[in-house]
């Protein structure tokens, strides 16, 4: 209780209202159970904003670009101030979700077909999608919150879909549409706190559906408890897959024929009061003070200490290299 817990919010991009929401929350919670807390807003001139502000701890509060994609991560690892969530590298593999899904197929894990499009490739959609087919969904290849996404039913339709998602961030991800239920699972600390599969009328979880209303929670999913205990282990082996700890939110689709299918790992979740991870957390038994604490304490460095020059050790003698006749 006598440290100072920076919660860090805003941001530099798309994200920055949800954030700002989310690391309110958390700093309510946190000043609820104790601690004391400092605001601190992202932007231009983030080191100098921690460092002036004094915190022995960092509780992200970030989505998407810049805070979640191991950037600010890196930062405060060369700050030497713990944070929460994941370290440098998961982060940076799970934003970027072209370099996600190819460790989730060395994984055995089932992943929609797709590619990934440079805003410098446009030209090259028609050779790049190929027989992919439609519909498809197109999104931002770095971002999160489903900003830009786009159920594209038609040629027509595909180049200007990938258009507005490489304004998020330059590149888009191009997948082939599966039709099923969402569902998303909650991990914590390595281990899974629960699942909750969405219900909505629209064809796509998007932005406007996550935020302005028009969905239903389904806790526990409607499942059968061998197929959501296999979904629960692909959750977990996903988070494996790309090094996450703390707290993480793995998204599926769940045909009504066929395989699941991995989506996405969210190394920042949503942390409103009526975001999907408190949710799964307070059907565990969790309130929402209990989970933000339990957050905290998870706080650390990925580990990485200067290591001195060696001054002290023997020369060694060049040897020559023998070549075989």
């Amino acid at each position: 209780m006598d440290k100072r817990i920076g919660v860090l919010m805003g941001g530099w991009g798309e994200e920055k209202d949800v954030s700002m929401r989310t690391g309110e929350a958390i700093a309510q919670a946190l000043e609820a159970n104790g601690h004391q807390v400092a605001r601190l807003f992202a932007s231009n001139g983030l080191d100098s904003t921690v460092r002036e502000a004094g915190i022995d701890v960092a509780f992200l509060a970030l989505h998407g670009r810049m805070g979640e994609d191991g950037r600010v991560q890196g930062l405060l690892e060369v700050m030497g101030i713990p944070y929460t969530g994941s370290g440098v590298l998961g982060s940076a593999l799970a934003m970027n979700k072209g370099f996600a899904k190819k460790l989730f197929r060395q994984h055995n894990l089932a992943t929609p077909t797709g590619y990934v499009v440079p805003a410098s490739r446009l030209q090259d959609v028609p050779s790049l999608h190929a027989d992919l087919g439609f519909p498809c969904v197109v999104k931002p290849a770095n971002s999160g919150s489903s900003v830009g996404l786009t159920l594209v039913h038609t040629r027509e339709q595909l180049e200007p879909a990938i258009a507005l998602a490489c304004r998020f961030g330059g590149e888009a991800l191009v997948e082939r549409y599966v039709k099923g239920r969402e569902l998303t699972v909650a991990i914590l600390d390595d281990e899974v706190l629960g699942s909750c599969e969405v219900s909505h009328d629209g064809s796509l979880f998007d932005t406007g559906t996550k935020y302005e209303g028009g969905a239903k929670y389904h806790l526990p999913p409607r499942l059968t408890a061998t197929r959501l205990a296999n979904i629960e282990q692909m959750a977990l082996t996903a988070a494996r897959s790309l090094g996450c700890r703390g707290a993480v939110r793995v998204d599926f689709i769940v045909p009504e024929v066929g395989n699941e299918v991995v989506l996405e790992v969210n190394t920042l979740p949503g942390m409103t009061r009526a975001s999907l991870f408190p949710k799964i957390a307070k059907a565990a038994g969790l309130s929402f003070e209990t989970l933000v604490e339990r957050i905290l304490e998870g706080a650390t460095l990925d580990g990485a200490q200067p290591v001195e020059p060696l001054t002290d050790s023997p020369e060694i003698a060049a040897e020559p290299i023998a070549h075989a006749s």
